[in-house]
């Protein structure tokens, strides 16, 4: 019998119209090509430009010791490390760093990760199963949520930061799991991790918290949001931060007691089938942990920037959202007037990102305004001068 041709449009085309799609939507996202070192001051697609976007909040990516280490640690243990930490990639460099940062976070015992993302998905695969519940807050990183769908647990969802929502979800549920970010990436503000602890005592939960935003720059000792709270390894059980923000390397950590690390080592998917990371990374990382340990100044100048940025917004009657991190939100509400403004303070040499969703929700795209301790404030200023000269329209954020 003949065939005759399907009427489906081919792979390629259905791809194409989901791209033309997006760009419609203004929610195309295009990669820049950076020249030169992750610093205040860079070469962007070949101009220079003076960046309000990254997350290396203590200005520790660029710092000549911790390149130093590098280079030291690849002389002394060359680039890859081979294999899987349990197969013969574990390094006494490796060691010594999970070592230093579970001393840092005030814990029995650390565990590194190839990245944050693979952290959450390992943690929470290992901890939860079919029939369990875990609860995360709906502002959670993807990769929280991600863990929570790979480990075929029943996940619920809680409005944002809604303590009091939890507690009646919780009530009549058996939950093994309550997950949160210590600081919200695209928001920049708390979770309330005090009531949160104290529900997830009462209801016999572990407490998870993903504190890639806080560490090293909340707390007099910079050891995140835990320490800005007073809380710690009894009321959060299990920690997870990451390296390559305010500790300005690559990977990530969990931090917990020993039962729970040796579970991981055990279990954690992303943990037993990754090659691990290069030990030179890790000598960098015990540079730069021991910096951002011992120069409280870069905490120090990073909070007057803060302050100086939103008092100097305040003035002009910018619609900032509450934070009291280094990220600043400027709500736009539609993705093109974010695109808009990005664009704007491009022009002029700023370079600020456009959040649209899906990674915010619908309605409340924004500027994602992010301060280090690099920055001057002279370059405080200048943005705020640029921002001065933006047609603010007034946004109507809406929230699920």
């Amino acid at each position: 019998m003949e065939q005759t041709p399907s009427s489906h449009p081919s792979p390629e085309t259905e791809l194409r119209l989901r791209l033309e799609a997006l760009q419609a939507q203004s929610l195309y996202r295009r990669r820049r090509l950076r020249d030169g070192p992750q610093q205040p001051r860079m070469g962007i697609d070949g101009r220079p430009m003076l960046s309000f976007c990254s997350n290396d909040y203590l200005g520790l990516a660029n710092h000549p010791e911790v390149i130093a280490a590098l280079c030291d640690g690849a002389r002394r243990w060359g680039v890859g490390s081979g294999a899987a930490h349990l197969v013969n990639g574990h390094s006494r460099a490796h060691q010594a760093l999970e070592e230093s940062l579970a001393e840092f976070s005030g814990r029995p015992r650390a565990l590194l990760f190839s990245t944050g993302y693979m952290a959450n998905l390992g943690i929470i695969s290992a901890l939860a199963g079919r029939n369990d519940w875990v609860f995360e807050d709906r502002f959670n990183h993807a990769s929280l949520l991600d863990g929570a769908l790979l480990s075929r647990a029943r996940l619920c969802r809680y409005p944002h930061a809604d303590t009091q929502a939890l507690q009646r979800l919780i009530a009549s549920t058996p939950a093994r799991l309550i997950v949160t970010d210590g600081v919200f990436s695209m928001d920049g503000d708390l979770a309330p991790l005090p009531e949160l602890a104290a529900i997830a005592r009462a209801s016999g939960a572990w407490l998870m918290v993903d504190d890639a935003h806080g560490l090293g720059v909340l707390g007099p000792e910079g050891r995140g949001t835990l320490e800005h709270f007073g809380l710690g390894p009894k009321e959060v059980p299990i920690l997870m931060g990451t390296l390559g923000k305010a500790f300005g390397t690559f990977g990530a950590f969990v931090a917990g007691p020993e039962e729970l690390i040796e579970t991981l080592i055990q279990s954690a998917r992303s943990y037993l089938y990754t090659t691990a990371t290069p030990p030179a990374l890790a000598e960098a990382t015990l540079a730069s942990l021991a910096i951002a340990r011992r120069e409280h100044w870069r905490r120090e100048r990073l909070a007057e920037w803060i302050e100086r940025f939103r008092t100097g917004a305040a003035r002009l009657g910018l619609n900032l959202m509450d934070s009291p991190t280094p990220i600043q939100p400027l709500l736009a509400g539609s993705a093109e007037q974010a695109l808009a403004w990005s664009a704007a303070l491009e022009s002029e040499g700023l370079l600020v990102t456009a959040i649209r969703p899906p990674t915010v929700p619908a309605g409340t795209a924004r500027l994602r305004i992010t301060l280090s301790a690099t920055h001057s404030a002279e370059d405080i200023d200048r943005l705020l001068a640029a921002l001065a000269r933006l047609p603010l329209a007034e946004p109507t954020p809406s929230r699920p």
